[in-house]
């Protein structure tokens, strides 16, 4: 018995071996669901980092302050009461107190003065540019840091 060749027939299939649209709009979706989370992850990261070397760069002030007071008798202070960070103040701090070395790196944000608390104490004030609502930082002669509501 033979099997004409008119018999068989080829099955063919209408679906193409690629993705579906909604396939490829699924992956899109999520690919921007993480990236999203990456990057405000990765902004907390940074400010926490930039915050973290403020304090680092304050308490090496303090150490130079006990040097300074070691030295002279008395802390070197900018201003009396409570003062304003600027680039100056932070100018002066690194020219004063570390002979002009490059201690407060302008990459990290933070502007730093130091103010007199009576005649035997002193604080030092840190306060981040560039922000509608800066974080401000404060370190006491006793080493205790008091951070901002904005922080």
């Amino acid at each position: 018995m033979r099997l004409s060749s008119r018999s068989f027939t080829k099955i063919t299939s209408k679906s193409s071996p690629g993705f579906s649209l909604v396939e490829l709009l699924v992956v899109v979706a999520l690919i921007g669901i993480l990236s999203a989370v990456g990057v405000v992850t990765y902004n907390g990261y940074i400010s926490g980092t930039k915050e973290k070397s403020a304090k680092n760069i304050m308490q090496q002030i303090s150490l130079a302050q006990t040097e300074e007071y070691s030295n002279s008798g008395s802390y070197f202070t900018q201003e009396s009461g409570t003062c304003t960070p600027s680039s100056a103040s932070s100018d002066e701090i690194e020219l004063i107190l570390f002979g002009g070395g490059d201690q407060i790196g302008k990459e990290i944000g933070y502007e730093i003065c130091i103010s007199s608390e009576g005649s035997s104490s002193f604080n030092i004030f840190a306060e981040e540019q560039g922000k509608s609502s800066p974080c401000q930082l404060t370190l006491n002669r006793n080493g205790n840091f008091i951070r901002g509501d904005d922080c």
